[in-house]
């Protein structure tokens, strides 16, 4: 039975029952994946005396449970993302732990891993911490938010994922996102004339262009600013950002501020959290406040420090309309309904808000001399993504053991394939010892008349010649026909005696070979290179025509023809039998009423003689002709007689 495979569960929403379609798929899963949690529970080293599931994510297929425990009470989450993708940031989890990072530490199954793989996702155990979430009343609650964010940037840098963990990474996408948020924003332009005739369609017409200036202004100064320098700096060196951080995933706790559900981290500039944290507070309070901007970047310096040109990326990613973006989206989805009913109150408050934007941010940008610069003249621009491991990443080494995911197939294959890995070892090892072993057996396998390999040395010799290849200077198409003459010589020829000795054998071999090696030094880049539909690198020489090969093949032929005679002769027996039974039957007279009811027709008299006439096909093959019935079955309605009156019916049939 195959495994039960985790997928999202939302579509159980479009139900046709009552109480499906009443059910809140929000506080449920379904009942495959409650029993996948109960075998998940099994796999660790506690014993659980009541599972309350806190939430559930059905459009993505994750959800979280609160267990008691013999050991406390402690978290159960279902990742909803792939194995590998979930490794990444199951491995980011244990990394900053060990780095003092207040982030609940994963408790490690029997097996010793830190996941649970069933169900084709993973899982993972934490303790519950019993968390507050901090105030949204006044800026204290933000700066303590600010600051458990830098703390946790700053516990982040260095990080290189397991061995097999899907990296994700954002730092070198900025100029791609801001390319995109301008190109969509010209959309809702060509959206909004389409469907002129909806309320908010003229207003939405009337502010767009603003809105893409802003995008275009934002992407030139993000290409002169020092952005191209930072991304090469490397992912380790900035670290991760939890890219979903606000009130609920960052909450107070023992010791200060806790930071929770990191499935969905990412490599990216760190400060792209605090900004998404200062934009989308000032769309919640309806106003761009400068003081409540500035103390929150000051909070986030205090934990994570920042330099000049990280705080002018900050301000021009503050002046891209993101706010206004992503609000507005929703047009795409189902465009009547939304400009019809939504869009108009959500473009009025975005409007209203933004008109203390550009005030705020150019009082803000007066306290980039407050931060020093930073070095980045020693970084290559516009390098390639590559993962540049630093000192705190040199010191944590990933036992790769505990952080293998499961192979597609089953778990005893893969032990029986763990015990055969051994095994082989040890045959490579004999096999290296016994290398001029098989010279002499080979040798001995050509002049028994056996197929011919090329010995180990010789295949050795001919890789090294084609790694040395010369270009041909001279014209292509002498060297196309070059390399038809070559291609001919190549074909196997046939062993004219069974006498050829084991010496001239190799001989061949030898000239096969060096023949391959000049086709190959000859090719040019305008010649087409045909090693690649050749046969093999191990020349099969023909097999040696021996006396006891030549008596098996008369044995077999003998056999063959012997068969042949024996099937003949069956079908001309078969086919004189049924000639015979035809004679008889033609032989044999008929009566007349037999005859007359076989056609159909009225008795004649038995002394009127049968009239001599050729034998139809019925008579010849053995079967009779039968009349058709006279009543004819129809299924047309019309057709059908009709019911007598007092005769009964059932069901409606006669």
């Amino acid at each position: 039975m195959e495994e039960y495979l985790i997928k999202p569960w939302d579509i159980h929403r479009q139900g046709t029952g009552a109480a499906e379609a009443a059910l809140n798929w929000d506080m449920h899963v379904p009942p495959e994946i409650d029993t996948i949690a109960e075998a998940v529970i099994k796999m660790y080293d506690m014993s659980v005396s009541s599972r309350t599931l806190i939430t559930s994510k059905p459009d993505k297929g994750g959800a979280i449970w609160r267990i008691e425990t013999n050991k406390g009470p402690r978290s159960l989450k279902l990742l909803h993302r792939s194995p590998e993708r979930s490794l990444f940031s199951v491995g980011l989890q244990e990394y900053v732990v060990k780095q003092g990072a207040r982030v609940p530490a994963l408790i490690p199954a029997k097996d010793g891993k830190l996941f649970v793989e069933m169900g084709g996702k993973l899982w993972i155990v934490t303790d519950w911490i019993n968390l507050q979430p901090a105030t949204k009343v006044d800026l204290v609650g933000a700066q303590e938010l600010c600051y458990g964010l830098g703390e946790f940037h700053r516990h982040t840098k260095g990080y290189l994922p397991p061995l097999g963990a899907k990296n994700s990474s954002r730092l070198y996408r900025w100029p791609n996102y801001y390319q995109k948020i301008a190109k969509k924003i010209g959309w809702m332009r060509e959206m909004a004339s389409a469907y002129s005739e909806t309320a908010a369609s003229p207003e939405i017409l009337s502010v767009v262009d603003e809105y893409e200036r802003q995008a275009q202004e934002a992407i030139t100064r993000l290409q002169q600013s020092a952005y191209s320098k930072m991304a090469a700096m490397g992912e380790p060196h900035w670290g991760l950002v939890h890219q979903d951080y606000g009130w609920s995933n960052g909450q107070n706790g023992p010791g200060g501020l806790w930071v929770i559900d990191l499935d969905g981290v990412s490599y990216d500039l760190p400060f792209r959290d605090l900004r998404k944290l200062i934009t989308s507070t000032m769309d919640d309070m309806g106003v761009w406040d400068v003081g409540w901007m500035r103390g929150m970047i000051e909070a986030y310096h205090k934990a994570n420090p920042l330099d000049a040109e990280s705080f002018d990326v900050l301000l021009i990613d503050m002046a891209m309309p993101n706010e206004f973006y992503k609000h507005l989206k929703e047009m795409f989805f189902d465009p009547v309904t939304f400009l019809n009913t939504e869009a108009g109150a959500i473009l009025q408050r975005v409007v209203a808000t933004d008109q203390t934007k550009w005030q705020a941010l150019a009082e803000l940008s007066k306290d980039k001399s407050k931060y020093a610069a930073g070095s980045y003249e020693q970084a290559a621009v516009a390098q390639s993504p590559e993962k540049i491991p630093s000192q705190a990443s040199s010191t944590f080494i990933w036992e790769q053991k505990q952080w293998n995911l499961q192979t597609k197939k089953r778990a005893d294959q893969t032990e029986k394939e763990a015990v055969s890995a051994s095994s082989n070892d040890k045959q490579k090892s004999s096999k290296k010892e016994n290398a001029p072993k098989r010279d002499k057996a080979e040798e001995k396998k050509v002049s028994s008349g056996k197929r011919e390999t090329v010995p180990f040395e010789e295949k050795k010799v001919e890789s090294t010649q084609s790694k040395e290849k010369k270009v041909d200077t001279s014209q292509s198409k002498q060297k196309k026909d070059a390399v038809k003459d070559k291609v001919a010589e190549l074909k196997p020829v046939e062993k004219k005696s069974s006498s050829v000795s084991a010496a001239e054998e190799k001989e061949a071999v030898r000239s096969s070979a060096s023949r391959r090696k000049s086709l190959t030094s000859s090719s040019a880049s305008n010649v087409i290179n045909l090693l690649p539909y050749l046969s093999n690198p191990v020349t099969r020489t023909p097999r040696a025509k021996t006396a006891a090969s030549g008596r098996k093949r008369q044995a077999g032929a003998a056999a063959k023809a012997k068969r042949t005679t024996t099937v003949r002769a069956l079908q001309t027996k078969r086919t004189e039998a049924s000639r015979a039974i035809a004679k008889k039957r033609q032989a044999k007279p008929l009566s007349s009423a037999r005859t007359a009811s076989r056609l159909g027709q009225k008795s004649t008299s038995t002394t009127k003689p049968r009239r001599a006439a050729t034998t139809s096909a019925s008579s010849r093959h053995g079967y009779n002709k039968v009349p058709a019935p006279r009543n004819r079955v129809t299924t047309n309605p019309a057709r059908k007689p009709k019911a007598k009156q007092g005769m009964k019916k059932y069901k409606g049939l006669r």
